[in-house]
């Protein structure tokens, strides 16, 4: 079962100093997908990088332009494309003058009835560091760049070489799971990222929504084997003769919101097309939401 990590002491708008290296502010934007609000964190002292600007609410960039007053932001680096993550970076850009950097992926076309809640943000940055590998460099901080595709196909981590921490977005977050939403989203991505990140033995995790994450090792098994565990249910769903995703969601999800149903749905489709590809699943064409499917 995921240990998860829910308490988090703050109050919007007001920066406080979460580690030695790390600020953090809260936007306000609360929702079934953000939790308590998008956490933009400043890096450093003097010359400073902001992850993460967030969504583009003034309160917020005013707020953030406090936290940094007399000091200069020398990059803005964004996880990935989502308007709860990326819209403030060109006004702070405005601001400020720094680089952006991230990785510029066109939006999908989602059907409104299932688009997510934090919805998308036509984001494309000064520098692109799709691949990974890019490092970034300040007064006692050194950040680099590190590619996470799967909530994405554009979402990267930053690891903080002198804290051995990383900021991992939307890629692992304490308060849930992560939505995995194709076509833009790629379950069997995702889980070779979740495997990448465990790889590198970080010793905090630091989410754009709620607090860290400080069992770093158990909390990303248990991660990645809820996934696996949603495989096993979906299967057991069509051994018991479902054949469709929205009929499964309510049986697979009991107890969570509603509202989240239609993200669960492409989460389940996710896994469904890993299924297909294995060949352990089998559907008419191409995997869709209103697929039918079946045990091969």
């Amino acid at each position: 079962m995921i240990p998860y990590v829910r308490d988090i002491k703050f109050e919007y708008g007001v920066v406080d100093q979460v580690s030695p290296l790390i600020r953090r502010v809260v936007a306000n934007n609360p929702s079934p997908f953000t939790y308590l609000g998008t956490g933009t964190y400043i890096v450093g002292k003097g010359e400073v990088a902001v992850i993460d600007p967030g969504p583009d609410l003034p309160e917020h960039l005013q707020a953030i332009l406090d936290a940094i007053s007399g000091e200069t932001v020398t990059h803005i680096l964004v996880t990935h494309h989502h308007s709860d993550h990326s819209p403030l970076a060109r006004a702070l850009k405005e601001k400020t003058g720094a680089t952006i950097y991230g990785c510029a992926v066109k939006a999908p076309v989602v059907d409104d009835a299932v688009r997510l809640e934090a919805g998308y943000d036509q984001f494309t940055p000064d520098v692109s560091v799709c691949g990974g590998g890019a490092s970034f460099s300040g007064p006692g901080w050194t950040l680099e760049a590190i590619a996470t595709p799967g909530h994405t196909s554009n979402h990267i981590c930053y690891a903080l070489k002198e804290e051995n921490a990383l900021f991992s977005g939307d890629h692992i977050m304490g308060w849930s799971t992560t939505v995995v939403t194709p076509p833009d989203g790629n379950m069997g991505a995702y889980l070779a990222s979740l495997d990448l990140v465990k790889a590198r033995n970080f010793t905090t995790l630091w989410p754009t929504h709620g607090p860290p994450i400080t069992d770093v090792a158990p909390f990303i098994t248990e991660y990645k084997a809820h996934r696996l565990d949603r495989e096993r249910q979906i299967l057991a769903q069509l051994a018991a003769g479902e054949s469709k995703i929205r009929e499964m969601v309510p049986k697979m999800y009991v107890g969570v919101d509603a509202r989240l149903y239609p993200a669960a749905s492409h989460s389940v489709l996710a896994h469904v097309i890993e299924l297909v590809k294995s060949g352990r699943v089998k559907t008419t064409g191409a995997p869709g939401i209103e697929s039918e499917y079946r045990l091969a």
